[in-house]
């Protein structure tokens, strides 16, 4: 048990890494969470950094994510635990601390891409199926938040489709992966309701 205990420490501690804040102070020499949504993720880093900085927000926090899972899957003969429980145990852990990570005070992202970095390594298929539907929602809409959401709901759906009764454990965790996204985006969807969301792409002064 204090082994996966530890596992599970360690993958809060990568997903507490605050590549969008780290990012933002080494290209641009700013606090991303003064600008913009105040959000460290990749869609405000995206408005406020620019492209190829916002992809490296988005790739160090998807990376952080598949790690997590890689490192507890790895673990999983050392701990005596199943490799599926322990990988997605691990890439939960890393989701919380990406929204709630120790290194800001607990301040932290909406755990999206943190999210896709644990379920393109846990459910591939399923992953890649509510990966277009983000892509067919933002392109007609421009909201990466309403993507991410109806995404985010659609995965449990794909993960049922593609492996039914005998993935439950991924089902289950796909769930609740779903419900902090959408607990995350509570700004988000009242801005969408009011018709003042911001949509991808839009720039935003530096503060």
């Amino acid at each position: 048990m204090i082994k996966f205990i530890l596992i599970l420490f360690i993958s809060y501690l990568l997903g507490s890494i605050p590549w969008g804040y780290l990012i933002g102070k080494f290209t641009k020499k700013i606090d991303i969470r003064d600008s913009g949504s105040g959000n460290i993720g990749f869609a405000n880093a995206l408005r406020v950094l620019g492209f190829f900085p916002g992809i490296m927000v988005l790739l160090g926090d998807m990376g952080k994510g598949a790690l997590s899972v890689g490192i507890g899957s790895l673990a999983a003969t050392w701990i005596g635990i199943n490799h599926q429980v322990v990988g997605g145990m691990a890439g939960l852990l890393s989701i919380i601390g990406h929204n709630w990570p120790i290194f800001l005070k607990f301040k932290g992202g909406k755990g999206v891409s943190t999210s896709a970095g644990v379920f393109i390594f846990l459910t591939p298929f399923p992953f890649l199926s509510s990966f277009f539907v983000m892509i067919g929602v933002v392109f007609f809409t421009r909201y990466f938040s309403l993507g991410s959401m109806l995404s985010s709901l659609t995965l449990p759906l794909f993960i049922w489709l593609w492996g039914g009764n005998k993935e439950w454990f991924y089902l289950v965790l796909s769930g609740i992966a779903a419900g902090l996204i959408l607990f995350r985006h509570q700004s988000n969807i009242k801005r969408l309701l009011k018709g003042k969301e911001r949509k991808l792409g839009e720039k935003v002064k530096i503060e």
